[in-house]
């Protein structure tokens, strides 16, 4: 029986982020980006989430190589993640690469990874695969797509990309896909972020005219905080401040790590002396400074949270200072980051954000620059990825407007298994997939379970019962106790308390009077006669925590 070629999206379908796609094809496989999503608001102390790499580490034997279309969170952040599980070397472009070494000294993994550099027009073998890389325009230096030729037939992943015909290193390579249109494509795996979206994404080159103006005639301190992986913007912002006669200083570790790699590249031209250290701000007039700061998602640690609550060393928001947001809200997002804007509003500063002013475009397409992909690479088959479940079903519509018959396309979720011949594409069965949630040094060891106690324990607090029986009889010796946590405040509410150690006392006492000397037993009494007390009393649900010792 001959072999089919497998694509099965491990992440990036009915989410956005967590993107990684393998590809396999009998003893071959390679996986295309490996990224990272960011928790939902009941994520509660969560602070990633990564793919679940199982089905990866069963198949280590087959794996051939990473192969990464830029550098984007979404795109590379669980690699050190998937290192630890799996072993093979990483495919990329010099800035892609650039930003995954910084991730792998962070985890101390940078000895024992293999990053492997290429550019656009590069062609590399994995196993009964190879993999193009094709130049596109992103939000971020040295994005790629990738043509893979597999034994059935081309594939053509787009990854993130928009069409940028003033883009600073060139428009995307529209030939080259054009040609493989020609030649014939099995399949078409495109980025559907932004296919709600009539029309076409505007230039980058527009950002730079609206900086301009926020700079022009401004007497006071700039503040500008952006998406740090953008050298575009960043390189905007500085031929800008070396115009109008202001020196940069850089806060947000982030941002200080990408303008190393990019600088160490050649990916940003800085006169020297435009740079300053953040130390050496307090003796610059504040017409003649400008701070590139971290913080356009309103995360908490970042530079321009610091600033804006005082609690950064170096930098203190006053009244006069402008800030400008030169981003859009990732989303999820949006309170963190207008809780910000209003802070810096009661400081008095001067707020610009891209909702009135035009300081941000996206780095995905919009409709027509999808439709333009879909006409040059003309697929046999169409796989929607890159998007919640709106955005696959709207970009599955596009392709039939495009001409692609119904039965062509196919939407799937994580895990799902799309085997294909040279002639037929249909859903299989589905791997293991999820997603695997990462809490400080912990990886995977919060699940659903401790997510719903601590959504419990959130929304309606804590009661701890303790209680002190003799090891002889199983009297009480002490207690019960009562200690709330996040559920009442006790000193207000001392006939509550005192009626909540009486049901206690009789839950006990029922079973004594039963000769029940069983702990679970006894403990699941104490819980079911509070929580039925609390609800008719309160109206609420605390977690009743029963604990009991035996003197």
């Amino acid at each position: 029986m001959a072999e089919k070629l497998r694509i099965i999206p491990l992440g990036g379908l009915d989410e956005i982020g967590k993107n990684i796609t393998v590809l396999e094809y009998g003893k071959d496989m390679i996986v295309i980006d490996c990224g990272v999503g960011f928790p939902d608001e009941d994520m509660y102390g969560v602070d990633l989430v990564i793919p679940d790499f199982s089905y990866l580490q069963a198949n280590q034997k087959k794996l051939r190589g990473f192969f990464i279309t830029h550098g984007h969170e979404d795109h590379i952040g669980s690699i050190p993640y998937a290192m630890r599980q799996v072993s093979c070397p990483i495919h990329g472009t010099a800035m892609t690469n650039g930003l995954i070494r910084l991730k792998l000294e962070e985890h101390g993994l940078a000895d024992k990874v293999t990053l492997v550099t290429h550019k656009p027009g590069d062609v590399v073998k994995a196993g009964c695969f190879s993999v193009e890389f094709i130049h596109v325009n992103h939000s971020i230096a040295d994005a790629v797509a990738f043509h893979v030729r597999t034994p059935v037939g081309s594939v053509v992943f787009t990854g993130d990309f928009k069409i940028d015909p003033l883009s600073k290193d060139g428009m995307m390579d529209l030939g080259r896909l054009g040609e493989l249109g020609k030649q014939g494509v099995l399949a078409l795996l495109a980025d559907s972020t932004n296919v709600e979206r009539s029309g076409y994404t505007p230039s980058e080159s527009l950002v730079a005219e609206s900086m301009d103006r926020q700079f022009k005639n401004c007497d006071q301190r700039i503040i500008v905080t952006t998406f740090a992986s953008n050298m575009y913007r960043i390189q905007s912002i500085l031929n800008t401040a070396q115009r109008y006669g202001r020196k940069v200083a850089v806060t947000g570790r982030s941002m200080e790590n990408v303008l190393k790699v990019a600088q160490e590249l050649g990916y940003l031209k800085i006169k020297q002396g435009t740079i300053v250290d953040l130390a050496a701000i307090k003796s610059i007039p504040k017409n003649k400074l400008v701070i590139v700061s971290t913080g356009s998602q309103g995360e908490n640690m970042s530079a321009l949270y610091r600033m804006a609550f005082n609690t950064h060393k170096q930098v203190e928001i006053i009244a006069g200072d402008r800030v400008i947001i030169s981003a859009s809200a990732i989303p999820g997002n949006e309170k963190a980051i207008s809780k910000i804007i209003n802070e810096l509003y009661r400081k008095g500063a001067d707020v610009v954000y891209e909702k009135s002013e035009g300081l941000h475009v996206s780095g995905h397409a919009c409709q027509e620059e999808l439709k333009i992909v879909h006409g040059l690479v003309k697929p046999r088959f169409f796989i929607p990825i890159h998007g919640e479940q709106r955005h696959l079903q709207i970009h599955a519509k596009l392709a039939q407007s495009m001409g692609m018959n119904p039965r062509n396309i196919h939407i799937g979720q994580i895990g799902t298994v799309f085997e294909f011949t040279g002639k037929s594409c249909k859903q299989v069965e589905t791997v293991p997939a999820g997603r695997v949630f990462v809490d400080g040094i912990g990886v995977g060891d919060v699940g659903s379970v401790v997510l719903r106690d601590r959504k419990h324990l959130a929304e309606d607090g804590m009661i701890v019962v303790c209680v002190n029986l003799s090891a002889e009889d199983g009297s009480v010796i002490t207690g019960p106790d009562i200690i709330t946590r996040g559920f009442i405040y006790v000193k207000e509410s001392e006939d509550l308390m005192n009626s909540l150690q009486e049901v206690a006392m009789e839950a006990i006492e029922r079973c004594q009077r039963k000769h029940v000397r069983d702990w679970s037993v006894i403990k699941s009494a104490i819980k079911n006669d509070l929580s039925g007390y609390l609800y008719k009393q309160t109206k609420r649900n605390p977690m009743i925590l029963p604990v009991i010792s035996e003197i």
